[in-house]
């Protein structure tokens, strides 16, 4: 089953990172959170991805393809224009690259990559998002749904911090800083389709089109993810990923079989 991975827009609330390279490329713990979201669904013996690419595409297949260059040590024969390989990575990545535009709407863009995917499902998810999630538990628990699509809710952490108050005298008796919504759900990514889904996708966003739609059908299910799951919207998201990373790595799933 490929994996689709929709690498879109600027990003404009990280312009710091994003002026010189896309988004999917900032790096956490040296690599590319691109490379975190591919290794979490290789692990589960996933390794086959189309990677629809907008803003700065060309960077993306650029770092690909100087991929084992980057990672190692080699020997370049200038004269014959040869390399010989010493080590590096050893990651099995099979890679379509498309460009699907930077402008366009993820809806579209899924669109565009219908050509590539033969097989009767597929799962899609967004450039910026990591979690510990069991990539084979949500592909089981998709078909035993029985549904078209399939998403998978993470709670979030609130952006703001709550207060509470005695209400007979409205004293404060409480501060929460940024805590975790328990009741609530957003679409953090690692989603699970049907090719049937192809008839549901327009030009318009996924998220405000085709998914209501489905949800509306009752042909959208939702898997529940209770563990780790963060997205890198921002540059302090970022630089939370990369403490992150530095201590506890929470998705680093796959250094069970290292």
């Amino acid at each position: 089953m490929k994996t689709i991975i929709l690498c879109g827009g600027k990003g404009t609330r990280m312009r710091e990172e994003t002026e010189y390279r896309p988004k999917p490329l900032v790096e956490v713990g040296g690599r590319p959170i691109l490379w975190h979201i591919m290794k979490i669904y290789a692990h589960y013996g996933f390794n086959e991805f189309v990677i629809a690419l907008g803003y700065k595409g060309d960077m993306i297949k650029d770092y690909f393809l100087n991929y084992r260059t980057h990672e190692g040590d080699f020997t370049l024969h200038t004269k014959s224009n040869t390399i010989h390989l010493h080590n590096g990575a050893q990651d099995d990545f099979m890679i379509t690259f498309v460009d699907t535009g930077s402008e366009s709407e993820t809806g579209e863009r899924l669109k565009r990559l219908k050509p590539y995917i033969s097989d009767e499902e597929f799962m899609l998810t967004y450039g910026d998002g990591v979690a510990d999630i069991d990539i084979g538990k949500l592909v089981a628990f998709h078909r035993s749904q029985g549904t078209i699509g399939t998403i998978t809710g993470a709670h979030p952490y609130s952006k703001y911090g709550f207060v509470n108050i005695n209400t007979d005298r409205s004293l404060v008796t409480n501060f929460h800083e940024k805590p975790l919504m328990h009741d609530d759900y957003v679409n953090s990514g690692f989603m699970v389709f049907n090719r049937k889904v192809f008839d549901y996708v327009g030009d318009e966003m996924l998220e405000a089109n085709t998914l209501p739609h489905l949800a509306k059908e009752g042909q959208l299910s939702l898997y529940p993810h209770k563990g780790f799951w963060k997205a890198m919207d921002t540059v302090k998201e970022a630089e939370e990923l990369n403490k992150l990373w530095e201590k506890e790595k929470p998705w680093h799933v796959w250094q069970e079989s290292k």
